[in-house]
């Protein structure tokens, strides 16, 4: 009987393993040098990288799809969800909603694409005297098929607002950021209205865990049917069920027991995704996810016709001014800063 907790285990590679309802998991990590006035890197440090693919690291960092600010100038997505938690750096969002925001460590942004849309994600290097560190997470959650037919929608989660739950044993603290879903009675904010989430009886759930040496926290039972994953992303080593299981690894769990996790001797970071799958087909061609091959030919023409919305910006890889601090402009003209 022992390990019966654990289904599965996967060593991590540099895009995760997901299960239905989630498509994809990205973990980002950089340490970006000094920005120059642009809020890019300076030319002499970009040589030999293969600008606009460079996602090799590099003295530290990558440059992703920027070509002078890294991250992701304008691109498309249809059909799905991307939540990206940041935990330490910068991020400027446009979109071709009329969309602006600036998000930074702690925060969170919750964009449903719905039937399309296009934004660009960047990282401005903010900081001119010293370094600019980066660590985010991307997670693609997919929609139903109602949901791939919903309008363009985002909201931000403020790291002021974010629910957090601190247990103790014997002195020893875990956090865990309740960014969807429910654990101990605490219950996330409120996703996007497309989302699987927004339904309870989906059991979507995306925490963020960390324990210091020593410490003890459990994962509620909570369904037979979900898909629930770990991933154990930084530390050294954690026990689940009487099993050592080594950082850097994905752990695939039974969702109707409760997990005992035990941390070693060293801090220990953990993401945990678990969800009802979407029992539906999937179709995936890059940035749009869909149900059949007929319909991502059709997203195709579709994007080739409209570009979803267009560009409203005066370049691929826009960023706010440096000072700009966090706030979100949705297509409203409605602005919103953290606190207010």
């Amino acid at each position: 009987m022992q390990n019966r907790k654990i289904i599965g285990l996967q060593k991590l590679g540099t895009q995760w393993t997901t299960e239905s309802p989630f498509i994809l998991t990205a973990y980002h990590k950089d340490m970006y040098p000094p920005g120059n006035e642009e809020q890019g890197v300076d030319a002499e440090l970009l040589e030999g990288r293969d600008l606009g693919e460079d996602f090799k690291l590099k003295d530290g960092f990558r440059m992703y799809h920027g070509k002078a600010i890294p991250g992701f100038p304008v691109h498309p997505h249809k059909g799905y969800e991307t939540v990206t938690i940041v935990l330490q750096g910068v991020v400027d969002h446009f979109d071709s909603r009329g969309s602006v925001c600036r998000y930074a460590s702690g925060d969170v942004q919750w964009l449903t694409a719905g039937k399309g849309c296009q934004h660009s994600e960047m990282f401005p290097l903010v900081n001119k005297e010293q370094t600019n560190p980066l660590e985010l997470f991307q997670i693609w959650l997919n929609l139903d098929q109602k949901g791939k037919k919903a309008e363009p929608e985002y909201r931000m989660f403020w790291r002021e607002d974010i629910p957090v739950i601190e247990n103790d044993f014997d002195g020893n603290k875990t956090t865990v950021k309740v960014i969807a879903g429910e654990m101990y009675g605490i219950t996330a904010l409120e996703p996007n209205m497309a989302s699987w989430a927004k339904n309870n009886n989906h059991h979507v759930g995306i925490y963020l865990i960390h324990m210091e040496p020593g410490a003890i926290m459990t994962l509620p039972k909570v369904s037979g049917t979900i898909n629930r994953n770990l991933y154990y992303y930084e530390g050294g080593t954690i026990q689940i069920d009487g099993a050592a299981i080594q950082a850097n690894y994905r752990c695939k769990l039974a969702g109707d027991e409760e997990i005992v996790i035990q941390n070693g001797d060293q801090y220990s970071s953990i993401l945990v995704l678990e969800g009802e799958p979407i029992n539906e087909p999937v179709a995936q061609f890059g940035p749009f996810v869909m149900n059949k091959k007929e319909e991502i030919y059709a997203t195709f023409a579709e994007y080739n016709k409209t570009k979803f919305g267009g560009w409203k910006w005066d370049r691929p890889d826009p960023v706010n001014h440096r000072d700009a601090g966090r706030f979100a402009k949705y297509p409203d003209g409605i602005i919103e800063k953290p606190g207010e």
